[in-house]
């Protein structure tokens, strides 16, 4: 029985599962809490990390692994290779104002076409534009900048901050699926864009290594360790995505992205143009507003969600002619932080609860359907529909969504998924290239 270990470092907890490949088996798991904040010490990943393995039984028998991680949060290390400062995270937004001065300075289409990316707060250029113009001193200290998942496989693997000499930056491995997160990482020559690295952060500094989808290292013990993968690409590997797939993730935000052969350049920023962890490309689109919407409409009428599931599918499709627009938050997608939801088409044969619960479901889907159709605008084949997400397990949801999104919708198991794709990387490095069917 040969094991192999997947991670996902997310942005509130790290989980383990250890996967027999023989039988695609998980048959151990762990799991550790992340402290809460927008702005973390990286070391607290990395206590959570070893945590986590202790709680799957350790790596002993482990033969290979990987890691998943969220995408964007700044890891950026000294001369030494310690943490200059606490990490700025994708959803921490004070870098908002270097976004838009980095657009000024380049403009949107020279910088969509070189990167595949649109600056928003959430990418770590803009990161350390902030740290270049608001903490100057940590700027200037910075020597290399890595990423969640590449940070922790690094320190996994036996490497870190060293008391004197120069640490092993050489040894900072990613894959391009979070590089092309960055916003200084280009997808049509795989190699980093220094210029801007430089126009961020006011200095060059080292990078990760980006390997292969097929690449790996080793770590002190000589297990071969994959290249990792951001949190969607993970996640595409762990549900199976292949090509013509779009898979809809209904978490607390929506994301919508789509396995595609071609690069995605879109100027307006509404689609990002990331790379997948198989070689191909993830044109993502990302929403404020998916199961929160559920959770909104469920209060307003004292029901529990299987409840408001069964009230939604009593009522017609298009609920009588009432429609809610669901920008509880405000919107990302479109680009309206400002807006606030609104229901309309009320009339007195309309207003009923189970037309309001419809309402809900359909717009949510509405939401995230047009985010597919953003994909779709750019050329991008779509020809199945994966729902992933706690919105996923309601009952209306999965049956409604075929109807708004307009293409067949299959749900998969519910499982771990960036865990599961880190691990399936692993199986496939563990045995060269030989695909390893994964069940949760």
């Amino acid at each position: 029985m040969a094991l192999v270990m997947g991670v996902d470092s997310s942005t509130q907890s790290c989980k383990v599962v250890i996967v027999d490949t023989a039988t695609g088996a998980v048959v151990r798991t762990g799991r550790a809490a992340h402290p809460d904040g927008t702005s973390v010490d990286p070391d607290a990943w990395w206590s959570a990390l070893q945590t986590a393995i202790a709680d799957a039984g350790g790596m002993d028998d482990v033969e290979a692994w990987a890691i998943g991680g969220q995408q964007h949060g700044m890891v950026a290390l000294d001369a030494r290779g310690a943490v200059v400062r606490d990490a700025l995270l994708w959803n921490d937004t004070r870098s908002a104002g270097a976004a838009t001065d980095l657009i000024a300075e380049f403009g949107a289409d020279e910088l969509a076409a070189r990167t595949g990316l649109v600056p928003v707060a959430s990418f770590t250029v803009t990161k350390l534009r902030w740290l270049r113009d608001a903490e100057p001193a940590h700027a200037e200290a910075v020597a290399a900048v890595a990423l969640p998942h590449d940070w922790l496989t690094w320190r996994l693997r036996g490497f870190g901050p060293v008391a004197e000499g120069a640490p092993a930056f050489d040894e900072l491995v990613t894959d391009r699926s979070d590089a092309s997160g960055t916003g200084y990482w280009n997808p049509s020559t795989g190699g980093y864009d220094r210029d801007l690295l430089i126009a961020a952060l006011g200095h060059d500094a080292a990078l990760p290594r980006v390997l292969g989808p097929t690449g790996w290292v080793t770590d002190a013990v000589g297990r071969r360790v994959g290249p990792g993968a951001g949190d969607n690409a993970a996640a595409a590997l762990g549900v199976g995505a292949r090509l013509g797939d779009v898979v809809v993730s209904i978490g607390t935000s929506g994301t919508v992205f789509a396995v595609s052969a071609e690069r995605t350049i879109d100027p307006t920023g509404t689609v990002a143009g990331f790379a997948d962890a198989g070689g191909n490309f993830l044109p993502l689109v990302a929403t404020l507003n998916a199961a929160r919407v559920l959770d909104a409409i469920a209060r307003l009428l004292a029901v529990d969600h299987a409840e408001l599931s069964a009230l939604a599918l009593a009522a017609a499709p298009g609920a009588a002619g009432l429609r809610l627009l669901p920008y509880f938050e405000g919107e990302r997608t479109p680009n309206l932080p400002d807006a606030t939801a609104e229901l309309t088409g009320m009339t007195l044969a309309s207003t009923t609860r189970e037309n309001l619960a419809r309402a809900a479901v359909e717009g949510m889907l509405r939401g995230l359907s047009a985010g597919l159709d953003a994909i779709r605008g750019l050329g991008v084949p779509i020809e199945r529909a994966l729902l992933v997400g706690g919105g996923a397990q309601s009952e209306a949801v999965r049956r409604i969504a075929p109807e708004v999104l307009g293409v067949p919708v299959e749900v998969p198991a519910a499982g771990e998924y960036v865990a599961l794709g880190a691990a399936r990387q692993a199986a496939r490095i563990a045995a060269e290239s030989e695909d390893v069917e994964i069940t949760s």
